[in-house]
């Protein structure tokens, strides 16, 4: 007897079911290394329109984070994706490598410079440790399957890129944006140097809040100006502070021109304070018995001196349009040196510095009663001395948001010092930069107002630090004058020119004579360096415009959404200073990652997800799939248990390529495609499907909508492919004759359709794609010599043919029948948990259809029962509908579905329930079609 069994068509592939990807990915990697494929597909790419992703770099210290992680693969996906569109996508990464982070790592290391290590010797292993952090963070980056120029990554710290630093220094210089001058900046006494706004970071801290009283110089006259009284009592003006170190520095008061002031009568003084703040000061001091004596606007009091509360000098009542009444008293301490309002109300008073604080953040040593102490520390000493001498009303603590260094972590401090400054007015670069933001694509759309508002309301550029790793400000200052060098753009270059030879220690080597000659005398060399933002904000010049691959304006700038404030905002005010032009077209910013209850990742909470780890145990292209599945727009959640579904994910889309390929196993696309005229109606439908897929993929690649190409190519399948369309020809498959046009037919469409996924995967998973490619060349001599060894160069699949208008069913229509083969599935499912059938092979299902629908479906013919995998399956009129059946609307035709127990024996074969099962005595187990298909011409299908 035959074994029908054994002559099944049944799929087989040497693909692999499970990925084994932490296993198989290193050894893709080092194929594609050895076959140097970042430059094959650079070669291949020639002559194509170019699509430029500037890379903004990542900081070259640490090992990666998840957060890397998230900002390379949307980066990978986006390079990826343009290749995929035909564009030639270079893709050249960066790191930054000056700055505070590498100098205390080196410090740990060997020491500050000075001692025993020489400044020279201490760039020189800073400049060691950034190389070793590169290389790191190189390998890891490739290990996730980015593509790029990892050979010539550009780096800061390349003598060329330090040269050409320098060389935008001077181009900003020549149109008139930098001046020095001495004004409070952000201080970090924990790094002792100036930082950038995007240097600090905000944490909650606990000050000591103080009221503290400064009594008049003249009573009488202040007494006047309110026209009150004077019955004896001491009058004083109450200030609030929540830095009680900076009132050693006080040299003014300051109050609102335009609010009322009150003379308030309380336990036996009289206090001056903001009218509208009255009862809550009182309230907060604890006082309910007191009354207003009189009131006086601001600008009134304007110019009266107040005593210091502890030196014997002056304090001036100055008038400022900053004052509020949100908070203290409505007369604000005033300390120039310590705050950028105090400093510039102050200056227009005529009021000068003091220069109390040292670069440590302590208090010189001929600070009266305070000299040596940190500022941090000297809270409690400074109470003392306010309540010794009657000074101090009041003292609580106070929890407020407050900036800290992002190295150090400590608390940052304003302090004036002689910094170089890049000016937001003095040439219009504020409004320059403020029209080009306009010209900006921004994603998401609220990165626009976001840095619009950073830009309008910033104070000017400090580009100085006062360190040693770092590109230095190659400026020549006259010692008496203070004035730049009059040839300080030849001697920019000059200097340059050594950089670039030498690396930035040619500069700090220089005696200035070699440059000046006989001026050198005169001038003082500048031995500041230059805030890292600067030498990543200019990176569109000393990358873009000088590598040929590359190209200036970028495409594309794609960074957190903290960039907004750092590398995004440096980037623009470097480029329109220059050439009054934004040097990107687009920028796209991603959100951060969390974990499942939305915090931050911290080493303290235990909720760190390393990708080292995952990586070992996942592999790179699920760790992928989670990125494209997110949307970036939001903050990015990331746990274990999402990973796990991702997985999953995963496996469905893997097990879908997999089916394919086993099912075209046999299949030579030279000798076995059938023309889609000649195609069965359903794998004409399949071929559409990918067609209608893949124009929604390109559409979500297109606007950066990565979600949306998961989303997408997981629906195609897990629903369209597995659920619906392979479910339904694994009958085709498993039992028509192998050269039969019904098989043909199919694996025509699963090649088209396999050869259109890997394409569509490539940018997201981009291992699981290689492979898939590689069995691919394998299915014909055509594949073998045509096919191009890698999916990274391939453009989308342009030979997928449309439903035309002669297609037996019309996409509507095909949509039609999906819906009534839902409503007959869960006919289906009702049975099975009644008991009544154990497959949807067992079953019989009747459609009563209403004329339209009935047509559609009636031109299926005998292929309806294979459409709904039951073994019988037939379409009567709507109107014989029997009145138990339920109703149902499919593209708004009404049809009832009724379904039961099918009639016949089980063929052995193909499982179907058949009258004609045991007809044949030669083959009484067997229905008649499977043996015509195994010892006849084989059954003929329907085609389109």
């Amino acid at each position: 007897m035959t074994d029908y069994k054994k002559t099944l068509n049944l799929p087989k592939t040497d693909f692999p079911m499970r990925g084994n990807l932490a296993k198989r990915e290193p050894e893709m990697l080092a194929r594609w290394n050895e076959q140097d494929l970042y430059q094959h597909i650079r070669e291949h790419s020639a002559g194509r329109p170019k699509f430029i992703l500037h890379d903004g770099p990542p900081y070259a210290n640490g090992d990666i984070h998840i957060g890397h992680v998230v900002n390379k693969v949307i980066k990978d996906m986006i390079v990826k994706s343009k290749q995929l569109a035909g564009f030639d996508s270079p893709y050249v990464p960066g790191w930054d490598c000056h700055g505070l982070p590498i100098e205390n790592k080196v410090e740990g290391l060997i020491g500050k410079p000075g001692g025993n290590v020489t400044e020279a010797e201490f760039r020189a292993r800073c400049r060691e440790y950034a190389s070793e952090q590169i290389a790191n963070q190189s390998t890891e980056f490739q290990r996730l399957g980015i593509l790029g120029e990892w050979q010539a990554p550009y780096l800061t710290m390349n003598f060329a890129n330090e040269a050409n630093i320098v060389r935008a220094l001077g181009k900003i210089i020549e149109a008139g944006h930098v001046y020095k001058g001495t004004k409070p900046v952000y201080w970090s006494w924990g790094a002792h140097s100036a930082v950038a706004e995007a240097e600090i970071e905000y944490e909650d801290k606990t000050s000591t809040a103080i009221d503290v009283r400064f009594a008049p110089r003249d009573q009488a006259a202040v007494l006047n100006i309110f026209g009150a009284e004077d019955d004896g009592s001491e009058v004083n003006i109450v200030i609030w502070t929540t830095t009680p170190w900076t009132i050693p520095g006080n040299l003014a008061i300051t109050l609102h021109p335009e609010l009322q002031y009150a003379l308030v009568a309380v336990n036996g003084e009289r206090l001056i304070m903001a009218e509208a703040m009255v009862d809550d000061v009182m309230a907060r001091y604890g006082f309910s018995d007191y009354s207003t004596v009189a009131t006086a606007a601001g600008e009134s009091l304007k110019g009266q001196l107040f005593k210091h509360p502890l030196y014997e000098r002056d304090s001036l009542l100055i008038m400022g349009d900053y004052v509020t009444t949100d908070a203290g008293t409505g007369a604000v301490h005033t300390a120039p040196d310590h705050g950028v309002d105090d400093f510039y109300a102050a200056k227009a008073h005529g009021l000068g510095l003091l220069d109390y604080v040292n670069d440590h953040g302590v208090f010189r040593d001929h600070v009266e009663l305070f000299g040596g102490e940190h500022v941090m520390k000297v809270d409690a000493h400074m109470i003392e001395e306010l309540e010794s001498r009657g000074r101090l009303i009041k003292h609580e603590k106070y929890q407020h948001s407050y900036p800290y260094c992002w190295r150090t972590k400590t608390p940052i401090i304003y302090r004036a010092t002689p910094q170089w400054f890049i000016g937001m007015d003095t040439e219009g670069l504020r409004r320059d930069t403020l029209a080009e933001i306009d010209k900006v694509k921004w994603i998401p759309d609220w990165g626009q107002s976001r840095i619009h508002g950073m830009i309008a309301g910033r104070p000017d550029w400090c580009i100085s630090r006062q360190r040693y790793w770092g590109v230095p400000i190659t400026l020549f200052l006259h010692k008496e004058t203070g004035e730049l060098h009059p040839d300080t753009t030849a001697l920019v270059e000059r200097a340059a020119q050594r950089i670039a030879e030498q690396g930035i220690q040619a500069w700090f080597d220089l005696d200035p004579a070699e440059l000046l000659g006989d001026d050198a005398n005169d001038y003082d060399k500048v031995t500041d360096v230059l805030d890292v933002w600067f030498d990543s904000g200019t990176s569109w010049m000393h990358v873009l415009q000088q590598d040929e691959k590359l190209s200036y304006p970028a495409d594309i700038y794609l960074e957190g959404s903290d960039q907004h404030r750092g590398w995004f905002h440096s980037s623009i005010l470097t480029s329109v200073a220059i050439n009054r032009h934004a040097p990107y077209r687009q920028v796209l910013t991603h959100g951060f990652t969390v974990d499942q209850q939305g915090r931050k990742m911290s080493k303290s909470l235990g909720n760190i997800i390393a990708p080292q780890k995952l990586l070992k145990t996942l592999g790179a292209d699920i760790v992928r799939l989670w990125v494209s599945s997110t949307d970036y727009r939001g903050e990015m959640t990331v746990s274990n248990e999402i990973l796990d579904r991702m997985a999953d994910a995963y496996r469905r889309i893997r097990n879908t390529a997999r089916y394919l390929l086993s099912a075209i196993d046999d299949f030579d696309p030279d000798l076995h495609t059938v023309a889609p005229e000649d195609m069965l109606a359903l794998d004409r439908w399949a071929v559409d499907c990918a067609l209608r897929t893949q124009s929604t993929v390109h559409e979500a690649y297109e606007a950066y909508q990565f979600h949306t190409v998961y989303q997408t190519i997981h629906h195609f399948c897990a629903v369209d492919m597995s659920s619906f369309y392979l479910d339904i020809i694994k009958d085709r498959q498993y039992t028509m004759p192998a050269d039969s046009l019904g098989r043909r037919s199919a694996q025509t469409a699963m090649y088209q359709i396999t050869d259109a996924l890997v394409r569509w995967i490539t940018p997201v998973l981009s291992f699981t794609a290689d492979e898939i490619w590689q069995h691919l060349r394998e299915q014909s001599e055509t594949d073998r010599s045509t096919r191009s060894p890698t999916p990274f160069t391939q453009t989308y699949l342009e030979t997928l043919p449309a439903l035309d208008d002669d297609a037996l069913l019309s996409r509507a229509d095909w949509q039609a029948v999906t819906q009534v083969r839902e409503a007959v599935s869960k006919s289906l499912e009702n049975l099975r948990s009644a008991g009544t059938i154990g497959g949807a092979l067992e079953a019989s299902v009747t459609v009563y259809a209403s004329d339209a629908l009935a047509q559609i479906l009636a031109r299926l013919g005998d292929e309806l029962r294979f459409v709904f995998i039951t073994s019988t399956a037939a379409v009567e009129s709507l109107d014989q509908k029997p009145a138990e059946a339920e109703m149902h609307s499919a593209s708004g035709l009404e049809f009832a579905v009724q379904t039961s127990k099918a009639s016949g024996e089980k063929c052995v074969r193909c499982w179907h329930l058949r009258e004609d099962v045991g007809t044949d005595s030669e083959h009484p187990d067997v229905c008649g079609r499977c043996i015509s298909n195994v010892h006849g011409s084989g059954e003929q299908r329907s085609i389109a």
